[in-house]
C-alpha cells in the first residue's frame, strides 16, 4: 500500500515533474519551488520507454478490478474515455518479459480476482516503476511509445488492459484522469467577475505575500499567500470545494501555476491561472491597481 505524500513543484507540465512531485497527493512539510531538472521520471528506461511516438494499434483486453489505496483520488474523477489532446492520465502498470506468458496470464486472473496491482507490480514488474507500485505518472498524449498510448487512453477508468511494446506485455489500468492548468486572460475574469453568479460559485484565490496585497488587490479574492503553504495546504479541501472552478493569481503568474498545479494533484478539476497576474490586470484593466 502506498504511503501517499506531495511537493509542490515549480513544474508548468505535471508529466515533466517527478514522482514524488506529481502523483502524491498529501502534504509534506518540505516545499519545493525551484524548477525541476530535465523531463525525467525514473531511469533511461523510462525515458526510453515515454519517447511520444503516433499512436498504432493495440491489444486490448478489459478486467474490471478492485482498487485499493487511491480511492479519494478515484471517488472524485470524471473519466470519459477518448483523446483528448489536453487530457491527462494517471497511470499504473505492470511489465513482463515477452517470453513470461504463463506469469502474465496468472496475474490478469488474481488481478481479476481482487488482488491489487500495486502488490504485483512490486513483486513482478521489471520495470524500475515497480518501486512504487507500477505508478508511472501522469501523462498526456506525446509522451508513451504508441502502443502503451494507445491502449491506455482508450482504456475505461479502473479497468485493466494489455498491451505488447518494444518491452514486453504490460497490464495497465488508468486510476484518473484530469485537464491540465488553463489560462484565463485579465479581460475576461475582469468580465466575469461583473456576473454576480460567478462571484459566487467561483473560487478565486490570490497566493501572494500580505504586504503585497495591501499594495493591490481584487475583490473576491481569498488569500492563501505562498510562502504559509504548510499552515493552508493540509485543509485546502476543507477551505475549497475542487468540483469548483478555481482562479489562481499572483503578482505576474508564476506562483499562482505553481498552487494552480498543485491543486490538480489534489483532485480538483477545473483549475485556472490568471494570465500575467494582478500587474497585467492593472496594465490591460484597472490602471487605477497600483503596480510594484
Amino acid at each position: 500500500m502506498f504511503r501517499v505524500t506531495g511537493i509542490l513543484s515549480a513544474a508548468s507540465s505535471p508529466a515533466a515533474a517527478s514522482f514524488s512531485a506529481v502523483l502524491r497527493l498529501s502534504i509534506v512539510p518540505s516545499l519545493a519551488i525551484a524548477s525541476p531538472p530535465h523531463p525525467r521520471w525514473f531511469s533511461t528506461f523510462s525515458r526510453s520507454f515515454l519517447g511520444g511516438r503516433k499512436l498504432q494499434s493495440r491489444i486490448p483486453s478489459p478486467y474490471p478490478i478492485r482498487l485499493s489505496g487511491f480511492s479519494d483520488l478515484k471517488a472524485r474523477a470524471s473519466f470519459s474515455s477518448g483523446s483528448n489532446p489536453t487530457r491527462e492520465i494517471l497511470v499504473q502498470h505492470v511489465l513482463l518479459k515477452e517470453g513470461d506468458s504463463a506469469l502474465f496470464a496468472e496475474l490478469q486472473k488474481r488481478i481479476l480476482d481482487g488482488e491489487d496491482m500495486s502488490d504485483l507490480a512490486a513483486e513482478y514488474s521489471i520495470c524500475p516503476s515497480k518501486k512504487d507500485g507500477g505508478l508511472l505518472g501522469w501523462v498526456k498524449l506525446g509522451q508513451m511509445v504508441p502502443e502503451f498510448e494507445e491502449a491506455a487512453f482508450k482504456a475505461e477508468l479502473n479497468h485493466v488492459v494489455t498491451c505488447k511494446t518494444q518491452f514486453g506485455w504490460h497490464l495497465l489500468q488508468v486510476l484518473s484522469e484530469r485537464e491540465p492548468v488553463k489560462d484565463i486572460q485579465v479581460e475576461e475574469l475582469h468580465s466575469k467577475m461583473q456576473d454576480l453568479v460567478f462571484m459566487e460559485e467561483a473560487q478565486l484565490v490570490d497566493v501572494r505575500e500580505p504586504d503585497e496585497i495591501a499594495k493591490a488587490s481584487l475583490p473576491g479574492f481569498q488569500v492563501f499567500p505562498l510562502r504559509q503553504f504548510e499552515s493552508w495546504a493540509p485543509e485546502i479541501t476543507s477551505k475549497l470545494n475542487p468540483d469548483k472552478d478555481t482562479f489562481a493569481m499572483c503578482k505576474a503568474g508564476g506562483r499562482s501555476l505553481n498552487v494552480a498545479n498543485w491543486l490538480l494533484s489534489q483532485g480538483f478539476k477545473s483549475v485556472y491561472t490568471v494570465a500575467g497576474g494582478i500587474q497585467a490586470y492593472s496594465l490591460k484593466v484597472d490602471p487605477s491597481i497600483p503596480t510594484y
